[in-house]
């Protein structure tokens, strides 16, 4: 009895793990089928496109300083007051809009001179003393200039009404987004090509895009393609050429497409 009962009880324990083995094969599998998406088992080909937008910089940039000293933080803090609006004033009257015009910087910070020990020959002599002189001002504007041809004109003004450290002066774009957008384009409609070539070859056809990527826009680089002439002395360059350039900004992208 006991022994038959043990053989039985074995074989109902052994018939039981193989269905619950089964059931949990069957699960998994059908979990699996469940999770995979269509793009799985969809054929798909994948291409690259690149696009370059060239345009001509439409804005110069510079920045200036101007520092101011006085007694007093007030003496210097008006002293620095009054060149500013000079200068502020001037910049409107060649055309510098107010958001065009912005501050970078401003410090004020005491001045002081070292003063030495008057001592007697022979004698001991302590040494000098760092006593407060006074307080600078010095405050530091970026300007952009639309009309790239008055860039010259419009620094030199600047220096004449007291800037210091003129510096900076550059040309670029104003809306580089326009242009990575302009190039963005190109590249897709290069990817475009390229994909519909590709089918063509394979004897495919492109059913849909599952992916994209875009790789940019690279920063833009200078090329010397045209000059901004300075003719007269009034352009504050000595009558120079100032080199204006190309600016280019290229992007880049990658599209995988469905294909049957």
């Amino acid at each position: 009895m006991n022994t038959y009962f043990s053989e039985g009880y074995a074989k109902f324990l052994l018939s039981l793990t193989l269905v619950a083995v089964t059931v949990a094969l069957m699960s998994y599998a059908v979990v699996n089928f469940e999770g995979k998406s269509p793009n799985d088992y969809e054929a798909t080909v994948s291409v690259s496109g690149e696009g370059e937008v060239l345009a001509v910089p439409d804005i110069g940039k510079f920045s200036f300083s101007v520092n101011a000293e006085g007694k007093t933080a007030i003496e210097a803090q008006e002293a620095s007051g009054t060149a500013i609006n000079d200068i502020m004033a001037f910049l409107r009257e060649q055309g510098i809009e107010e958001n065009d015009i912005k501050t970078q910087s401003y410090n004020q910070y005491p001045k002081y001179r070292w003063e030495e020990r008057i001592c007697p020959f022979g004698s001991y002599c302590p040494p000098g003393e760092r006593i407060q002189d006074g307080f600078e001002v010095t405050q530091t504007v970026s300007v952009k200039v639309r009309d790239t041809d008055e860039a010259g004109a419009v620094i030199a003004g600047v220096g004449e009404r007291g800037a210091t450290n003129i510096s900076g002066l550059n040309f670029t774009i104003d809306d580089m987004e326009a242009l990575r957008s302009e190039a963005r384009e190109l590249a897709i409609e290069d990817a475009k090509a390229k994909a519909e070539l590709l089918a063509n070859q394979l004897g495919v056809d492109l059913v849909r895009i599952v992916s994209f990527n875009e790789n940019g826009g690279y920063p833009p680089y200078f090329e010397e393609r045209a000059f901004m002439a300075m003719d007269s002395a009034e352009s504050g360059f000595g009558g120079a050429e100032l080199p204006v350039g190309e600016e280019s900004t290229k992007v880049s992208v990658n599209i995988t497409y469905e294909i049957e």
